[in-house]
Order: C-alpha cells, then sequence, then structure tokens
C-alpha cells in the first residue's frame, strides 16, 4: 500500500471561507474577526440586496432588505469600517457581488490604498502600484447567471457585458493576483439545471466573456493568456457526491480543450481550471435539519476527493440555513467541518484516487459529450448573451427544475425526512427556534439610513456631483470605466448614486422568466387530476377562470419557487399573471387590481416578509381589495408565520411544504373561504 514518505508530498489545503455579512459593517467586521481566529484563511463576503443590485438604504425598493442576507456597503466609509483591522495586503477577499462589481472593487482598491498610506509616511510615500500588485481575491462579475438564476442584474445584457469586460481589463494589467471574474454555476444548479447544463451554460458564458475582452482590444494579444489564467469559477456541490466529482473532471477537461483550441493558450498553467465552491444549500431541509451536516459532508468530498480536480476554495453552508441567517456558531461547525478533513485525515496525502478508474472515465465521457452538445446549441443561437435574451437557457432551467420538483413528489428521488423516514425525534438543536438563527434587528435599516444621510450631509458634494458627470460622460463613450468609478469612490459617491447614473445612460431591464416554456410535470396524477377539477368547478362559481398573481416583492431575485409555483397553477388550471422579479408593494397591487385576479402569491425569501407582505396588504385594503386573499410562501419562522396570520394572510408556506399540488389545493381552498363558497 503507498503511504507518504515526507509531509511535503501533502497537497496543500484549500482556502477555508464562510460566506458571511449580516446588519452592518462593524458587525460584520467583528464577525470576520472572530472567523479568521479560529482558522479561517479567508473571507467571502456576503452583501445585502440592495447593495448587489444598486441601491442605497433609503430607497423604495430597499425597505426590508437593509442588512438581511448580508452587509450593507454604501459608500467607501462603509468599506473602512467592514475592513477595519484587517490588512488587505494580507488577505484573500471573495466577494459575491455582479451588478456593481465594479463598483465594489473600487471601493475595495480605495481601503486597500488607505490602509498602506496609514502605515507610511503620507500618501505620498504610497507606491500605488505594488499596493495592488498584493491585493488577492476574486470578484463574482458573472451577470449571465443573475439573468438566470439569482435576479440581482441591473442593467440589460449588453451593458453589463461592458462592465464585465472592463473590470477583467483593468485587473489583468494593474491586479495581477486578483481573480476579476468566477463565472458561477452555483445558482444554475439552483435554478434547476443538471450537471450537463450547469457545465455547459457556465463555460458558454466563459466563451462570452473571453470573446468581449478579447474583441475590445484592451489587452494586448500576447498577455491574453493572462486573461485565461485569471479567470476563475465557482460551482455547486450537490449530494450526489460520485456525479458531482465527475463533473467537475468533465468540467477541467472541456476548459483545457476550450482554451487551448478556441483561444490558442498555450502555456498549460494559463488553462488550469481553477474554481472554488460553496456545497448546495438548495438541498437542505427544514424538516429534520440535523440532517444537513451530513449533506455537507458528503457534497464537500465531491470537490476534494479528487486531487486532480480539487477546489482550490471551500465555503460550507451551516445545517440551519432553511431555517434563517446563521449564527457565529453555526458558521464555526461548518468551518471545523473542513478542517477536519483537511488536517485530520489523510485526503491530501496522495494522489489523484480517480486516474483509471474505468467508473469514472466514462461517466466523465458522458458529461463531457452532452455539455459540448448544449454549448453548441448555445453557439447556433449566438452565444450566451442571445441564449438569455430569447429565454431559451432560463427555460431550459425552469424545465429542468420542474421535473427535479416532480421526482421528488413522486418518492422517485428520495428526501430523508422530507419524503421518506420523516417520523423524529424531538431535535434540540430546534427546541427554541427563536435562538437558533440568528435574528437582524429591525432598527438597523433605520441605522443604515441615518448614516448614509449623515455621510451625504457631510461630504464634498461638488466632488461627488462632478465624479458623476465623469461617470456619465465616459459610459456614453467605450473607455473603460473603472477609471472613473475609482473617482467616484474616492469623491464620496453612494452606491445608489453609482448605480443610478449608469442606469440614466444604459437604462434597466427585464429578464425572461421563463415560465411560458416550461413544461410541466408530466402525466397528472390522481391527485393533480382532482385539483383541476376543483380549480374548474370553483372558477365557473365565480363566473370565470381563476387568476393567480405570483408577485416577488422587494429586491429578492430568488424566483426559483415562485416560477415553479407558476408553472404547477398553469397546470392545475389556473390563469397564471406573474411579472417576474423586483416589485414594489404599490407594482404588485396595481396589477392585482389590473388583472381582477382572485388570489395573490408573495413570495419572499430574503427574510423581508415582516415588511413587504404588510405593505401589500395595506396596499390592497387602500384599493378596496381587501376581500381578495393573500398567501406567502418562503423562508419563514414560525413565529413570523404567526404575525403574517394574524395580519391577515390565508396560509404562509415554507420549504417544509414540499408538495406543490397539495399547495394548489390549499389555494383552493383559500379562494372559496374568501368568497364563502
Amino acid at each position: 500500500m503507498p503511504f507518504p514518505t515526507s509531509p511535503s508530498e501533502r497537497d496543500r489545503p484549500w482556502v477555508m471561507r464562510t460566506y458571511a455579512g449580516h446588519s452592518s459593517p462593524k458587525e460584520s467586521n467583528a464577525l470576520y474577526r472572530r472567523n479568521l481566529s479560529k482558522g479561517q484563511t479567508g473571507l467571502s463576503v456576503a452583501f445585502d440586496l440592495p447593495t448587489q443590485t444598486g441601491y442605497d438604504p433609503d430607497d423604495e425598493l430597499a425597505v426590508g432588505e437593509v442588512g438581511k442576507v448580508g452587509v450593507p456597503v454604501s459608500h467607501v466609509g462603509d468599506m473602512r469600517a467592514l475592513f477595519d483591522g484587517i490588512p488587505l495586503s494580507e488577505m484573500n477577499t471573495s466577494m459575491t457581488i455582479n451588478a456593481t462589481a465594479m463598483w465594489l472593487l473600487a471601493l475595495y482598491q480605495a481601503v486597500a490604498l488607505e490602509q498602506a498610506a496609514d502605515g507610511e509616511a503620507g500618501e505620498s510615500g504610497v507606491d500605488r502600484a505594488q499596493v495592488l500588485s498584493r491585493l488577492a481575491g476574486t470578484t463574482q462579475n458573472d451577470i449571465i447567471k443573475e439573468y438566470l438564476s439569482r435576479g440581482t442584474y441591473v442593467f440589460p445584457p449588453g451593458p453589463s457585458m461592458r462592465l464585465i469586460t472592463d473590470v477583467v481589463s483593468y485587473t489583468v494589467t494593474t491586479m495581477p493576483k486578483w481573480n476579476p471574474i468566477n463565472i458561477c454555476s452555483y445558482h444554475l444548479q439552483e435554478a434547476g439545471a443538471t450537471p450537463v447544463q450547469e457545465v455547459a451554460y457556465a463555460l458558454s458564458t466563459a466563451i462570452a466573456v473571453l470573446d468581449s475582452v478579447r474583441d475590445s482590444g484592451q489587452v494586448p494579444e500576447e498577455r491574453f493568456g493572462e486573461v485565461v489564467a485569471r479567470m476563475s469559477f465557482f460551482v455547486n456541490a450537490g449530494v450526489r457526491f460520485v456525479e458531482e466529482m465527475c463533473k467537475m473532471r468533465a468540467f477541467g477537461q472541456l476548459w483545457d480543450e476550450l482554451t487551448l483550441e478556441r483561444y490558442g493558450v498555450q502555456d498549460p498553467r494559463h488553462r488550469r481550471f481553477r474554481y472554488g465552491v460553496q456545497v448546495n444549500s438548495l438541498g437542505l431541509t427544514e424538516a429534520q435539519p440535523e440532517n444537513n451536516v451530513q449533506r455537507i459532508v458528503l457534497e464537500m468530498l465531491a470537490v476534494t476527493l479528487s486531487r486532480d480536480a480539487r477546489a482550490r476554495a471551500v465555503q460550507l453552508p451551516a445545517w440551519n440555513e432553511a431555517l434563517g441567517l446563521p449564527r457565529p456558531w453555526d458558521q464555526q461547525w461548518s468551518l471545523r467541518l473542513q478542517q477536519v478533513l483537511a488536517f485530520e485525515t489523510d485526503l491530501l496525502e496522495y494522489e489523484d484516487l480517480f486516474t483509471g478508474s474505468v467508473v469514472v472515465e466514462a461517466k466523465v465521457a458522458e458529461l463531457v459529450e452532452g455539455a459540448r452538445a448544449e454549448m453548441a446549441r448555445v453557439q447556433e443561437m449566438g452565444g450566451a448573451v442571445a441564449a438569455v435574451e430569447s429565454g431559451y437557457m432560463k427555460g431550459q432551467l425552469v424545465g429542468s427544475l420542474a421535473e427535479r420538483r416532480r421526482r421528488m413528489e413522486s418518492g422517485d428521488d428520495v428526501v430523508v425526512g422530507v419524503n421518506r423516514f420523516t417520523t423524529t425525534e424531538e431535535n434540540p438543536l430546534i427546541a427554541d427556534l427563536d435562538t437558533a438563527i440568528q435574528t437582524v434587528d429591525p432598527a438597523v435599516e433605520a441605522a443604515a439610513q441615518e448614516a448614509l444621510q449623515k455621510w451625504r450631509a457631510e461630504r464634498d458634494d461638488v466632488a461627488a456631483t462632478a465624479a458623476l458627470d465623469a461617470l456619465r460622460a465616459a459610459a456614453a463613450t467605450d473607455t473603460n470605466l473603472m477609471v472613473a468609478t475609482l473617482e467616484c469612490a474616492r469623491a464620496g459617491v453612494t452606491t445608489g448614486e453609482w448605480a443610478g447614473a449608469l442606469r440614466e445612460v444604459f437604462g434597466e431591464y427585464r429578464a425572461p422568466t421563463g415560465v411560458s416554456s416550461a413544461v410541466g410535470p408530466g402525466a397528472a396524477d390522481a391527485a393533480l387530476t382532482e385539483v383541476r377539477r376543483r380549480v374548474a368547478d370553483t372558477g365557473a362559481e365565480l363566473g370565470g377562470r381563476l387568476r393567480l398573481l405570483v408577485g416577488k416583492p422587494g429586491l429578492d431575485g430568488h424566483s426559483n419557487g415562485a416560477e415553479q409555483i407558476a408553472v404547477r397553477a398553469r397546470d392545475a388550471g389556473f390563469e397564471v399573471v406573474y411579472q417576474g422579479i423586483r416589485l414594489t408593494p404599490a407594482q404588485i397591487v396595481a396589477a392585482a387590481v389590473e388583472e381582477d385576479v382572485d388570489v395573490i402569491g408573495l413570495s419572499v425569501l430574503s427574510g423581508s416578509h415582516l415588511q413587504v407582505v404588510p405593505a401589500v396588504l395595506d396596499g390592497l385594503r387602500a384599493a378596496g381589495l381587501e376581500d381578495v386573499p393573500v398567501v406567502v410562501g418562503g423562508i419563514v419562522p414560525d413565529a413570523d408565520a404567526r404575525r403574517l396570520r394574524e395580519l391577515g394572510v390565508a396560509r404562509v408556506f415554507t420549504p417544509k411544504d414540499f408538495g406543490m399540488t397539495d399547495i394548489m389545493g390549499q389555494i383552493v381552498d383559500v379562494v372559496r373561504e374568501a368568497n364563502d363558497l
């Protein structure tokens, strides 16, 4: 049996991160310091939805969203507070930021230069190029998957690709250790992607970005290998860990082939497939959440077992993410899972365990063949951007997710504790559910708004206005926008102002939902047939076809659940009104009035339900539609669900309510109850 002869033969451990941030820069800074003291080797910054979508905390759309799913960063002062006492020149920082990636990178760079100046004899003594050469980390900066899955896009595809191209070109020439893009297939899998689709659509995105950078002429042809070398990927690993491991080997094989054949990159070091991973949060269950721990471990093995396809950075979700925001202790548990694998086991002492495996090679070949074929289809349409604009990729993902849901509901796919083995003992981990998750103080939003007003009052408005004018002027040309953006950061411009200036030039965009082209769950079973009968009968009693409005209030762009509800409701016989993501409560009320709907379903996964749902209810009352029932779906703790029902919500559905046909039946019940049928 082979055995290592010396410790030097061990593979080096991957960068260990925890995706974190909430409430305020100050509180998030304290969390980062604690995590680093526990052995975490890199930071992964979670930004709140207003920051991700280019709004300030005092914007109407930001209501209920400030500090909920990440940290609010409105200006360079917030970035200073976020990294106070954390030397950026020594840190490896990943920022999950896409539409506003250029802006957050500018703020990060500005703070890094300030830190260097504080450590030397005045800013004149700072070697700017040297400081930038030391900055290591990643901006996700992948807008394609935002149109397909997560919904934090701002601008149309063309201008968005221009921002990505400018960031890539700028960093390759000035920040050699920075990964300017992290092509993110993680959310594609959450949106329904099969392994073949995940690989194909991610690599199609890579082609779109590389072609755009090459064609922009901003990077000399002889340095294009450096562009390829700075491309990184961020993937998902589900619980089918053997298939997921094979997926990563297929990813690496296709990337090497693509960069050599399409772009002529000769240096194999430039062609190396570099990826980080967060294992699958979507597969974590609200029912029997203790089972999530072993799911996380198995998913981690998918991206660590194979040395030739091992992730270079790993961040794990916490066992209770299906319940709400994890506490520091929960994040520590996930960090310890990584540390036990890396430092207690012998995993890192061996060469690749699967080289020569007939089973693995056959599975990899199958995935490669399928991905090549799907990539070819996307290229025939004109590439990834065209496949987004046409709705093709989104429709494919919605259809795949519908099939995944069907398999779970039918029991073809077993989910322990959810559709099989549901008998359980009392869980001491959630005996007091209100303390089993982190909660964000409602005062956070008001504090952020007050701090923002103070910042605006104290900054140099002349400098800020001039910087924004220069940004607008540059956006109207083909100039790289990073220089103008850096000037905005230094001048104290806010996130909402930066994005607002570019909205004026680029416009906004509403991506296809994919619902109209998605197929349903196949042949109707007895349960769906019965619901269809009840929908038809109830509609006849009310004098028309039942109409369901599916609404996504606020900035929450996780639309997978809403889309699946819309698809199943349509299959059940409802006429469905679904206008996509990012609607104000007033817009949802206006749609209810215009469409004369019988019931409204609100989907909220960001934790803002106690703000946005009451706003919709108030709006309905003001419009004289208090008799139109409202149901809510999302990650809603029991105490919050009780509060929503007290306010007038007819039903609250959470992830444990996985039977979508049953949900349709309950919605029919709600309509009948509201109309005294």
